[in-house]
């Protein structure tokens, strides 16, 4: 505890952000990092609270925040990056992009503001590259094994990682043109710049491990192939069948998945050809459906294309502005959020359902919808939903973005050549070492989970790599 008195006498730091009239013009990150000085004062505000709720109930890989937090404040900066990437491999990541459940389960929270530990960790990862702190560091043994990751995206990365630090062969294999799945091709640049992405591919790299890109498994090569050429084959794909929403007028033309649209600005800004026709939002009425974070990406890049309006409905109720008591602390906390995205110029809507969609010359033209109420269970938790008769209205839309969630691995491809079998929620089943149901086939991270955050699929991956180690040494 660097200062004893830090969380009495010093205010939260909230999120600073580029001037909107600037952000909007471009993709660039819209965050802003704090200052070494205020980082050092907010690493102040942690306390030695004696069981710390951040790292035991919030941070699902357990990172050791106020240790970190004590070092940062007393200026041991590599001390505490060291301890940072002791429990995670890329704070790069989780510093811009995680939600934050370790400052929800912060024990300054339960009567104040938490600590901004997100920031901190950022702050620690780049100094590290900022100082040179952070160099290759190949394993100076290799154990003969040869382990194939299918799927570069964050569980991927991270097997991919741990298992190379342990001394085996990986080679990682992904189907797009770069490597970094979800966070390449799902998360907009102005949330992470994609040069984040290739500092850390290149330093894996350098340290052995093996990327092949534009390389689908199940199509280009097969798994048979792979499960018969490896040791060790996991497959780390993420969930991306996304859920459908099947009303009448489904199928006319402006009616598109989030993650087309996401995936394909990503690909515009990298440089990449495309050669499907452009989704352009550019002097459209834009409508998305979807409350979560896919839907709040689709709103941000509607708007830095050029939207003439947007719209983003959701069927859940509106949460509470502040933390719901059905949710009490160190529970992530059901409540209201808002974006940076939703700062830009967004109507957000609740309660609503999509009846169907009306469109004119085979394009969309308007969204035919209901306002519902919701009856609530025991907890507190919406169980059933209703029309509320006589509340039909008509929301005008020139395109409209699906982003309501995903429902599970893709099937079709690598799990059904490898003819795995699925958990009731589409999901890859395993079993607590993450082996799948084909003897030395493993998988993790959403694959394995279904959607879920990036930290998780962190954590997801650095569990499995200690499962496969374990399976490597057991079948020597």
């Amino acid at each position: 505890m660097g200062n004893p008195r830090g969380f009495l006498d010093i205010e939260k730091k909230e999120a600073v952000y580029r001037s909107k009239s600037e952000r909007i013009k471009d993709f660039n990150e819209v965050e802003v990092r704090l200052s070494d000085d205020d980082i050092k004062s907010q690493a102040a505000r942690c306390m030695d609270c004696g069981i710390p709720f951040c790292h035991g109930c919030g941070c699902p890989l357990a990172n050791v925040i106020p240790e970190w937090n004590d070092l940062v404040y007393n200026g041991h900066g590599k001390e505490a990056l060291d301890l940072l990437l002791s429990t995670n491999n890329f704070p790069e990541f989780t510093g811009r992009i995680c939600p934050a459940p370790c400052e929800a389960a912060c024990t300054v929270g339960l009567d104040g503001d938490p600590v901004f530990i997100r920031q901190i960790e950022l702050a620690l990862i780049e100094e590290g590259f900022e100082q040179g702190w952070i160099e290759a560091q190949p394993p100076e043994v290799r154990s003969g094994k040869c382990v194939a990751v299918i799927g570069s995206g964050p569980a991927g990365m991270a097997l991919a990682d741990i298992l190379n630090r342990m001394g085996h062969l990986v080679i990682v294999y992904e189907k797009s043109a770069q490597s970094g799945g979800l966070l390449r091709y799902g998360i907009p640049d102005f949330k992470l710049e994609k040069s984040v992405i290739a500092r850390r591919i290149d330093l894996m790299e350098s340290e052995g491990v093996l990327f092949e890109n534009q390389v689908e498994v199940g199509k280009d090569i097969s798994g048979g192939f792979l499960a018969k050429k490896f040791d060790v084959v996991a497959i780390t794909t993420g969930a991306e069948t996304p859920r459908e929403l099947p009303v009448q007028g489904r199928e006319l033309k402006g009616v598109h998945f989030a993650m087309e649209f996401l995936a394909q600005q990503n690909r515009l800004n990298a440089g990449e050809k495309i050669t499907e026709k452009k989704i352009s939002a550019k002097g459209k009425k834009v409508v998305v459906i979807g409350g979560g974070d896919t839907g709040s990406d689709c709103v941000g890049t509607s708007i830095r294309q050029g939207a003439e309006s947007v719209v983003q409905i959701e069927i859940m109720p509106k949460p509470p502005e502040m933390r719901s008591e059905d949710t009490p602390w160190p529970q992530w906390p059901y409540q209201l959020r808002t974006s940076s995205s939703h700062k830009e110029g967004c109507d957000r809507f609740w309660d609503i359902k999509t009846v169907n969609f009306e469109g004119k010359g085979g394009k969309i033209k308007q969204i035919n919808a209901v306002k519902v109420k919701w009856e609530f269970d025991k907890d507190g938790r919406p169980a059933k939903l209703a029309d509320i008769a006589g509340s039909e209205f008509a929301i005008d839309a020139d395109l409209v973005f699906l982003a309501m969630g995903f429902t599970g691995v893709v099937k079709e491809g690598v799990v059904e050549d490898l003819n795995l079998k699925l958990d009731k929620r589409g999901n890859i089943a395993v079993d607590a070492n993450g082996m799948t149901s084909e003897r030395g086939i493993f998988a993790a991270g959403d694959a394995a989970s279904g959607a879920s955050l990036v930290v998780r699929a962190i954590a997801s991956g650095r569990e499995l790599a200690e499962g496969i180690n374990d399976y490597l040494r057991d079948s020597k």
